[in-house]
Formats: structure tokens, sequence, C-alpha cells
């Protein structure tokens, strides 16, 4: 099972596979995404993919069928492994969203994830508000000090801010609206390894500081407060990833 988390751990360097299964899943799953295999095209037989992955066929066919599931390929008999249309790929599925962390940039697909993100995280910043407890505070304080501890640590950096998103989507209490959590990783991750806009320091600067202020306005329960915040953190993301197109809300001060 993919974690949340994964795609920022391995922004040093490509992530290991914990398997076979994972293995093959990734390798295919990163081939689709990446275009490498076209939409519509078929995949190799499983004879040549059995062959190429050095694994067997009942791995491989978990593996198609896993692929299956996240609406990238369709398996019919006597007809073969097929890429389906992108229209039926399942893009908040955060195993298929971290592979387009290495796809070719696409300018209008990373505009896509920014209103997607803007359409969960303000709710999602006004539930908080109103129903975070002491413990989710505890845990949003503790990695707040990651990040602020994280150095030239992109991978600490990066995980802190997820993490106190992750912990927004848990306190709000609204399971569907958490589904956001996975596109949250890939917009931190293009931002944390782009320079288009801000230098890396300075931008893991300007991320702590806005949620730090985020993390007090929801701390004291002030909804609107709290909302304004989780704009301005998805702003500077987002100018990060697009440029200065992009414009940054100001955040203000904590009152």
């Amino acid at each position: 099972m993919y974690e949340a988390g994964s795609l920022i751990r391995s922004l040093t360097g490509r992530p290991a596979a914990r398997n076979y299964h994972a293995y093959v899943i990734n390798e295919i799953g990163l081939g689709i995404v990446s275009g490498a295999h076209a939409v519509g095209s078929l995949l190799a037989s499983d004879a040549a993919m059995m062959e190429q992955y050095g694994v067997s066929r009942t791995v491989l066919r978990e593996a198609i069928r896993t692929l299956e599931a996240k609406g990238l390929v369709e398996a019919r008999p006597k007809v073969g492994t097929r890429v389906t249309p992108k229209s039926r790929w399942n893009f908040l599925d955060p195993q298929v969203l971290a592979w387009h962390f290495h796809a070719p940039p696409d300018p209008q697909f990373y505009h896509s994830l920014f209103r997607v993100r803007g359409a969960f995280e303000t709710p999602l910043a006004e539930l908080a508000a109103r129903h975070r407890t002491a413990e989710h505070v505890r845990l949003m304080k503790f990695w707040l000090h990651q990040m602020a501890t994280s150095g030239d640590s992109v991978q600490q950096a990066g995980l802190g801010a997820l993490e106190v998103h992750s912990i927004i989507a848990e306190s709000a209490g609204d399971v569907l609206l958490r589904a956001v959590v996975g596109v949250t990783e890939l917009t931190l991750a293009l931002a944390l390894t782009r320079e288009s806009a801000l230098a890396g320091a300075e931008y893991r600067r300007q991320s702590l500081e806005f949620r730090e202020q985020l993390v007090t306005h929801i701390e004291f329960g002030r909804a609107d407060e709290a909302v304004r915040l989780i704009e301005s953190c998805r702003q500077l993301d987002r100018a990060q990833v697009l440029g200065r197109e992009a414009a940054v809300k100001p955040a203000g001060s904590v009152r």
C-alpha cells in the first residue's frame, strides 16, 4: 500500500520498491503517466514483461489488477493490457499523483492541482478551527518544529509541512475532504524542487512562517483567519511552481 509522504521522502533519489509487486506497479504506472506507454497503446505481452521485470506471472497479474483499480489500464483476454484514456484515471489516488512528479512539466495540470487544493483546503481550514483538539495542536506544533530545524533538508521541511496539512485534514473530521492530502503532497514536492520564484531557503522560510500563523489561528478557533492563511500557503506554493504569474497574497501578522 502506498503511504502518504513517500514522494517527499524520495526527493533525494528514486524510491526503492518494498517488493516485486510494488516494483512492477511503480515501473508500469510511472511509464504510463510519463507518456512512455501512450494512451491507447498495448503493453508488452505477459511473457515479455515477466522477463523484463524478473517476476512470476502471479506477481505481474497482481500488479496489473492494481493498475486497473487505479484506472490506468484495462486487461482483456486474447487482446492484452491497454492503457486507458486519462478520463478514467483516478487522479486522487496518491500514487497516481506522485507519478506525475516524474512526468514532463505540465502547467495546465499544475493549475488544476492548485484549483482542487483550494476547493478542498478552504473548508478543511474552517472545520479544523472549529473541531481541533489539544492533541491535534500539539502534533501540528511538533511538525512545525521539524520544519524550523530542517536546515538544508528538503525532505524534513517538506514532511513537516505535509504533516501539518494532514493533521488539519484529520482534525476537520471530513473523510472525503481528506482526499486532498495526495494533491497537497505533489504540489509541495514540486514547490520544494523549483527555484522559479524564490530561492529554496527563502521559500522554506516563508512556508514555515505562513504555517506557524495558520496553526495559531486554528489553535484559537479563528476560522476566517485560518482560511486566509491556508490560502496564503497555497498561493506561496503555487507561485513557486508556476512562477510570478501566481501572485502570493501577504499573510499579515497573527493577532
